[in-house]
């Protein structure tokens, strides 16, 4: 297995510094957010894509992909009743997967809870339905690219579309693609009535991405979640992606978000 971080922890911080100390750290890549860079993925030039996975690569450390995908865009939204609303999301979707994959990067996580959400006088099988339409060629394209989506369920208390990892993997098998797969998180995984041992043993090997958080909002390690059953979980299904610390409160500062959450995993999974 291997560890990353996702870069919106550096708040503040160039791509440049937020690549070197993740590797200086012991990291062997990073999630980028698109919005910490440009509001929309069409705004960043193939020349500054480039820039980006050359520096990625100076510092001796990976991109492993593109997560909140949606954040702080507009017009945008999966379930939405306008017709030409999930087109245009469909259509960023596939920037996306072009954008990841221009970065040397290999996975999307599509969480988006707001964008998703079914909204007042849709119907939840209108939603599936068009969820599922929207995604069509976004994942062609991720085939082509040799990048994975990861569609990633949430808790009932972000949104009201798909909430289970069972349901995820309902949703992504209507595809039968190798290239469309789901992503757990602990934070979300915590909200679920099973243990988060039987989860990942259940959803694989319907999962190609890790989220490692705690369900108080901070890094692994930060929190009451015991993540030495989880290790022991991934391991016995025979991960080997990435786990990725992603954190919601930033209080500690990003330097020893970085370093105390590396040395917690590291000792857990050894």
């Amino acid at each position: 297995m291997k560890f990353a971080i996702c870069n919106e922890i550096f708040q503040g911080w160039n791509i440049e510094d937020t690549f070197a100390f993740a590797a200086k750290t012991g990291y062997d890549a990073v999630e980028i957010a698109p919005f910490t860079i440009a509001k929309y993925v069409t705004d960043i030039s193939t020349n500054d894509r480039q820039k980006i996975r050359g520096t990625a690569a100076r510092a001796g450390i990976a991109i492993s992909g593109i997560h909140w995908v949606l954040a702080q865009s507009e017009g945008l939204h999966l379930t939405h009743p306008d017709d030409a609303v999930r087109a245009r999301t469909s259509r960023y979707l596939c920037d996306l997967v072009d954008f990841c994959a221009e970065l040397g990067g290999k996975i999307v996580v599509f969480g988006s809870p707001k964008q998703r959400n079914i909204l007042d006088g849709v119907t939840p099988k209108d939603a599936w339905d068009w969820a599922t339409a929207a995604f069509r060629e976004p994942v062609l394209r991720a085939e082509k690219r040799a990048v994975t989506i990861c569609f990633e369920p949430l808790s009932s208390a972000e949104t009201n579309f798909i909430n289970t990892a069972a349901e995820a993997i309902q949703f992504i098998q209507q595809f039968s693609s190798p290239n469309f797969k789901i992503i757990l998180d602990v934070k979300a995984m915590c909200a679920e009535p099973e243990p988060i041992p039987k989860i990942i043993r259940d959803s694989s090997p319907h999962f190609a991405y890790f989220h490692a958080n705690d369900k108080n909002l901070k890094g692994p390690g930060f929190g009451n979640v015991d993540f030495r059953p989880i290790a022991a979980a991934l391991k016995d299904v025979g991960y080997d992606g990435c786990v990725s610390v992603e954190v919601f409160n930033f209080d500690e500062g990003p330097e020893t978000i970085a370093t105390k959450s590396l040395e917690y995993l590291k000792r857990v999974f050894a």
